[in-house]
């Protein structure tokens, strides 16, 4: 036990490093040997605690999901969760360099039991009243949504195409909020009534 702390410890601080290394070098300059030297450790120290760069990418995306689900203040409905859920998504991604690339091409991290990772994402909304399927639907349709739109606004050339046409924060919101009110109290098992608007 003493030991998987340790490297679940050990892991988080590359993890940091990464994203130190990153932030200079951007994601096509971000390898094993830089992460390395950042650490003040040999390139080979760095694969007992993780495979390659691929496993690294899928570090790197999780910390940047968990960080957008804590920042979720506690919500009285499922709507809220996911507007606030989309919102810190995005904050979460555009305050990284590549951080969009890394979250739309990364390998998801192994988990011992996907059942186990599919109840704990979609629980914030369980917990509001859907159920699983709607939960993890509803979810990743905002994140599809937020990635796009973060892919754009790191895109450079992309970015100001867009940016000489309209206002990226009001154009994030406004489609945000249309997708999840698309979301009706139909969606729900039982239910026929039109969800209110948001």
């Amino acid at each position: 036990m003493a030991r998987r702390l340790e490297v679940a410890l050990e892991r988080k601080a590359i993890v940091a490093a990464a994203f130190e290394v990153l932030a200079e070098h951007g994601l096509d300059g971000l390898n094993m040997r830089k992460l390395a030297a950042r650490l003040s450790v040999q390139a080979p120290a760095l694969y007992w605690h993780i495979g390659d760069k691929a496993e690294l990418l899928g570090l790197m995306a999780d910390f940047i999901y968990v960080e957008a689900r804590a920042a979720v203040p506690a919500c009285a409905g499922w709507r809220e969760w996911l507007l606030a859920f989309g919102r810190a998504l995005r904050h979460s991604l555009v305050s990284r360099r590549d951080g969009a690339r890394i979250c739309a091409t990364a390998r998801p991290g192994k988990a011992s039991d996907p059942a186990d990772r599919a109840r704990a994402i979609a629980a914030p909304l369980v917990a509001l009243g859907l159920d699983q399927p709607r939960a993890l639907s509803f979810q990743a349709s905002v994140i599809s949504l937020t990635l796009g739109w973060s892919s754009y606004q790191e895109n450079g050339p992309m970015h100001d195409f867009l940016g000489d046409m309209l206002d990226f924060d009001t154009s994030f919101e406004l489609g945000l909020q249309a997708l999840v009110r698309g979301y009706s109290a139909a969606s729900l098992p039982g239910s026929t009534s039109a969800c209110p608007a948001i």
